[in-house]
């Protein structure tokens, strides 16, 4: 049986694998099929949104590793309640309202996102300890 928690993490990553989509298109938009799956040696720039967009998928694949090893070791200890269910929704929410603001350069509310990301990724860690 699937649990809350592992159900939010398959939301974590079902977003993280198609945050990619936009600034690919972006790039062959602007460089061309062929630059874009080449090396040209002068590639035309990106849109401003497109590289803030490339850097909040890093940003998100970074931070995946450390939800996941938390979310799969408290599925592993059997660890479910209240506290992580919640943890576990909100960081969904938290990492879609970062690369949004990060997409759309809004400040303030990209750092919060962040933030608030890490602050469910501290609540699983003080279930299992």
């Amino acid at each position: 049986m699937m649990t809350s928690e592992l159900m939010s993490l398959t939301w974590v990553v079902a977003l993280s694998a198609v945050m990619w989509v936009p600034y690919i298109l972006n790039t062959i938009t602007v460089r061309g099929l062929m630059n874009a799956v080449g090396y040209p040696e002068n590639p035309a720039p990106l849109a401003d949104w497109a590289v803030r967009m490339k850097a909040a998928h890093y940003n998100a694949v970074e931070n995946l590793v450390v939800f996941a090893a938390l979310v799969l070791t408290a599925n592993a200890a059997g660890i479910s309640n209240d506290m992580t269910v919640l943890a576990c929704e909100l960081y969904f929410w938290a990492r879609l309202v970062h690369l949004l603001s990060y997409t759309f350069a809004i400040p303030w509310v990209r750092t919060l996102a962040f933030a608030g990301g890490w602050a469910c990724q501290i609540l699983l860690l003080l279930q299992l300890i």
